[in-house]
C-alpha cells in the first residue's frame, strides 16, 4: 500500500516540477516578447541607416550560375533600391538581449528577479555562433552586391568563398558536437536513437549546409522565408522546451520575437529585405537548433517549402544540363508561379499555410517521438 508520506512526496515533487515548467514558460514567454519590442523600437534606425547609405538591392540580370536570368529581373525590377540587410534586425538583436541579460544578471537576486539570461555552454553557446558568424558572412556578401564589388556579374562574393566560410563553420560544429558534446546517433522519431559513430560529423555538415542555403534561396519574396523561419523556430523551440533545454527554447523565443518585428515591416510591400545576414545565418542556426535537439529528421517535414525550393532548382538545373530545357519558367518555384500570373502575396500565403500544416505534424511527431 502506499503510505500518506509517500503520498505526500509525490503531491510535493509534482508541485515544483508544475512551478517550475511555469516558470520556464514565463521567461521564454518574456524574452519573446523583449526582443519583439526591442526589434520593433530600434526598426526606425535601421531603416534610416540603410536608406542614409543606400544599402538598397539590386536585380541582378544574371543568377548565381552567370546565365541571365530575364524573367526574375522583369518580376522584380521594380524592387531594385529596397534597402536589403533587414535581417541583421533579427541576429543583432538577440545578440544585445543574451549579452545585456547575461551582464545584468549578477547584479540581482536571483530570488528577486527571474534569472532571464539564456547563454548556457551546453545549450546556446553553438547556436549562437552560428548565428553570429553565418551573419557576418551574409553581410559582406549582401554589401559587395549592393556595391558591385566581386566578381559575380552584378556584385557580391563568390559562391565558392562563401560556401567555404559556411563549409567551415558546419565542420568547427560538427566536431563540437561530436568531441565535445559526445554525439553520435541520430533520433528517430517512434524508433529510436541510431548510432552512426564518426558518420554524424558529415550528416551535421550537410544538415547546416543544406538548412542555410535552402534559407537562402527561399528569400525571394516579401515575408516569404520570415514566415518559414518563424513556424520553424517556433516548433524547434517547443520541442527544446518539452525536452527542459530551457536556455536553448528562450534563445528561439528571442529569434521569433525578432522575426516577428521583422515581418511587420517585410510583408508586401516590404520597408526593407532580409539579405543574406539573415537568410544564410537563420538558416544555419536553425539547423543547428534542430541538431541540439536531435530532431534534425523532422527538420524536412516542418520546412518543406526549403525541400520544394532546393529540389526545384536541383531539377531545373539538372534538365538544362541533360536535356538542355528548362522545366520551370523560372526558379526557385515561387517565381515559377510568379511568372504563371499569381500575384506574390498568393504565392506567400499559400506557402505559409503548407508551412503552418507540416510545421504542426512535424511538432506532434517530435514531441511524440521524443520518448521512443
Amino acid at each position: 500500500m502506499i503510505s500518506l508520506a509517500s503520498l505526500n512526496n509525490n503531491m510535493q515533487f509534482a508541485d515544483i516540477t508544475t512551478i517550475h515548467a511555469a516558470m520556464a514558460a514565463l521567461k521564454i514567454w518574456i524574452i519573446g516578447t523583449v526582443a519583439f519590442l526591442l526589434a520593433m523600437v530600434w526598426t526606425p534606425l535601421l531603416t534610416k541607416y540603410l536608406y542614409k547609405y543606400k544599402i538598397g538591392i539590386r536585380i541582378k540580370e544574371f543568377s548565381v550560375g552567370g546565365e541571365k536570368a530575364p524573367i526574375y529581373h522583369e518580376l522584380h525590377k521594380g524592387k531594385s533600391g529596397t534597402p536589403t540587410m533587414g535581417g541583421a534586425l533579427v541576429w543583432v538583436t538577440v545578440l544585445f538581449l543574451a549579452a545585456v541579460f547575461y551582464l545584468i544578471h549578477p547584479y540581482f537576486d536571483s530570488k528577486i528577479i527571474m534569472r532571464l539570461d539564456f547563454l548556457s555552454r551546453s545549450q546556446t553557446w553553438l547556436p549562437l555562433f552560428a548565428l553570429i558568424t553565418t551573419a557576418i558572412m551574409g553581410a559582406f556578401d549582401d554589401i559587395f552586391s549592393v556595391k558591385g564589388w566581386g566578381s559575380n556579374k552584378g556584385g557580391g562574393v563568390r559562391f565558392l568563398y562563401r560556401f567555404g566560410w559556411l563549409l567551415l563553420i558546419a565542420v568547427a560544429g560538427s566536431l563540437w558536437f561530436y568531441f565535445k558534446l559526445e554525439q553520435d546517433s541520430i533520433h528517430i522519431p517512434a524508433f529510436g536513437d541510431l548510432e552512426i559513430g564518426l558518420w554524424y560529423v558529415p550528416f551535421f555538415i550537410f544538415i547546416v549546409l543544406a538548412t542555410a542555403f535552402s534559407s537562402n534561396e527561399t528569400d525571394g519574396l516579401d515575408g516569404l522565408n520570415g514566415g518559414v523561419l518563424l513556424f520553424a523556430f517556433s516548433v524547434f523551440g517547443a520541442i527544446a522546451f518539452a525536452q527542459n533545454k530551457i536556455d536553448l527554447a528562450a534563445f528561439c523565443a528571442a529569434i521569433c520575437g525578432a522575426l516577428l518585428a521583422f515581418l511587420w515591416f517585410n510583408i508586401h510591400p516590404a520597408r526593407f529585405f532580409m539579405g543574406d545576414t539573415g537568410s544564410t545565418s537563420l538558416g544555419a542556426t536553425l539547423a543547428v537548433v534542430a541538431l541540439m535537439t536531435n530532431s534534425s529528421l523532422i527538420l524536412p517535414v516542418v520546412c518543406i517549402v526549403y525541400v520544394i525550393e532546393s529540389l526545384s532548382v536541383v531539377i531545373q538545373l539538372t534538365s538544362k544540363k541533360i536535356f538542355k530545357r528548362k522545366i520551370f519558367l523560372s526558379t526557385p518555384i515561387h517565381h515559377h508561379f510568379e511568372a504563371k500570373g499569381w500575384p506574390e502575396t498568393k504565392v506567400t500565403m499559400r506557402f505559409w499555410i503548407l508551412t503552418g500544416v507540416f510545421a504542426a505534424m512535424g511538432l506532434i511527431v517530435g514531441i511524440l517521438g521524443m520518448g521512443k
